[in-house]
């Protein structure tokens, strides 16, 4: 299938020219927003968007982990490796997409301005029920761990929560599409339902919370 034409595609394509990495502009402590507006850089606007970066960078590892965990698959179980790391790489790009958004000032929002919408939930609700279908029911909260990769994604998980966080506080102070904190919200879910589909395709068993596994459950009675 060929790539939508610029007047088909639902966002217009980035132009931009990076040929100078730093450029002194923020080394008073302020940044600029898309529309140009200079804004402290603890704002929290940029705390919102500056999460939602972090969160892409540890996608990116939680990508490399599973490269990894494929290469060393048995083939049953590398088509849904294969099928995960073609998830996590459209959410990097939907990540950027919802930066671009709250970058912006609502009144300086472009119609065909690259943000997340109720197709990019539903896409991510498909995959939670895909991986579902092969998932035992849990008896447990579990732990992050048993393996690299899901560690790494429960890692993605809690830094999605916090991005959804701020994006709730930067709600309360201004206008927000309406789909920001949906996406986020069902992201977290699906890094968390993620997590558990990683550990059944590499194999590994999930550490299930034990309460009395803590040092006062191990410790003699009084």
């Amino acid at each position: 299938m060929s790539a939508p034409k610029d007047d088909e595609a639902p966002f217009r394509e980035p132009r931009i020219a990076i040929n100078r990495v730093y450029t002194k502009h923020g080394d008073r402590g302020a940044t600029a927003l898309v529309g140009g507006q200079k804004v402290d850089k603890d704002e929290p606007r940029i705390e919102a968007y500056g999460t939602v970066d972090e969160l892409n960078a540890f996608v990116g590892v939680a990508r490399e982990s599973l490269r990894e965990a494929t290469a060393r698959a048995a083939s049953p179980r590398q088509g849904d490796l294969e099928l995960l790391a073609t998830w996590l790489l459209r959410v990097q790009h939907e990540l950027f997409n919802l930066g671009s958004i709250l970058a912006t000032l609502p009144e300086d929002v472009h119609e065909k301005q690259p943000r997340v919408t109720a197709v990019e939930v539903s896409a991510l609700e498909a995959d939670i029920d895909h991986c579902q279908l092969v998932l035992a029911p849990l008896r447990s909260f579990v732990l992050p761990g048993g393996s690299r990769l899901n560690a790494d994604l429960h890692v993605c998980r809690t830094v999605c929560r916090r991005a959804e966080r701020l994006v709730v506080t930067l709600g309360k102070a201004t206008r927000l599409d309406e789909q920001t904190i949906v996406y986020l919200n069902r992201l977290s879910d699906a890094f968390f339902v993620w997590s558990r589909f990683a550990s059944h395709a590499e194999g590994s068993a999930e550490t299930l919370w034990a309460p009395n596994a803590s040092a006062s459950g191990s410790a003699p009675p009084a």
